[in-house]
């Protein structure tokens, strides 16, 4: 495995790569990798020969008073998981190699931006599509693979990438859960023991949400109070919102029809943390 510094010598290493034939995969990352993580290596390894991980703690989509400054930065552990996973090359760039001078340029997703986490973090989505679009003109992948506990995101980067024409695939791999059903998250290592109890509470509401479409409850906002009640169970549980939107687009769902995405976002103490699923009506 090589740990590529530089833009030049990512490049250079994936030029190579390429020109023996080689499929390229990347799985971008800001690092504190975990099984998660793990996952979208192993379905990169699966569908490319070579495979490229970066990881850099992007300041541009963190807003003022998020967590930039205490991301966890575990670099060390970061090299010793992806070496273990079969990475290729892993890029580890500093701000500096990524944003050399004053970024006057930026890449705006509209429209599927402005709900969900983007109603909450202004100028986030644009930090997120700014970078990807950069790592993807550096790295130059055929397929990158991103994880659908982002939804949002995913769903942002994949139409960035249709509406600029760009040369690669995008691959949304099934999120990864504890065995308490938590998504697995850089951030819940945040929590306190306590709070972890209380966390899987949130897949629980999301599983309720999913029961009642299938039981062929219609009105979202019927199954949305459902799902409420059962994040009210715990006072450390601060709700930012419970959407029921369209798949594609993004646009709330007053009844369930459809490709249905719910989405969720709360605090736990100053722990921000997100999940959601996917219900497709037509094929319950």
């Amino acid at each position: 495995m090589k740990v590529a510094k530089t833009i030049k010598s990512v490049r250079n290493l994936v030029k190579a790569a390429r020109s023996k034939g080689k499929k390229i995969g990347f799985v971008p990352t800001m690092g504190a990798l975990h099984i998660g993580h793990i996952s979208l290596i192993e379905a990169a390894a699966k569908k490319c020969d070579f495979v490229v991980v970066s990881i850099f703690v992007n300041p541009t989509q963190f807003g003022p008073g998020e967590d930039f400054e205490k991301y966890p930065r575990p670099l060390k552990a970061d090299l010793e998981i992806c070496r273990k996973a079969g990475v290729d090359v892993v890029f580890t760039p500093a701000t500096a190699q990524m944003y050399p001078q004053e970024n006057l340029t930026w890449v705006n997703v509209e429209k599927l931006t402005e709900q969900l986490c983007g109603q909450f973090r202004p100028g986030h989505f644009s930090g997120v599509t700014t970078v990807c679009a950069k790592l993807f003109n550096i790295v130059a992948p055929d397929i990158a693979f991103f994880g659908q506990k982002d939804a949002q995101q995913a769903i942002v980067i994949k139409r960035m990438v249709a509406d600029f024409n760009m040369p690669l695939k995008i691959v949304v791999c099934p999120t990864v859960r504890q065995a308490d059903g938590l998504a697995v998250s850089s951030r819940n290592q945040y929590l306190t023991e306590s709070q972890k109890k209380n966390a899987p509470l949130i897949y629980k509401s999301l599983q309720k949400c999913q029961k009642l479409i299938a039981d062929g409850v219609a009105d979202s906002k019927t199954i949305i109070n459902q799902m409420r009640k059962i994040l009210q169970q715990a006072p450390s549980i601060k709700i930012e919102y419970i959407s029921i939107v369209d798949a594609d687009t993004l646009q709330e769902l007053k009844k369930i029809t459809g490709k249905v995405l719910t989405a969720v976002a709360v605090k736990i103490g100053s722990t921000r943390l997100i999940d959601n699923i996917l219900v497709d009506v037509n094929k319950r």
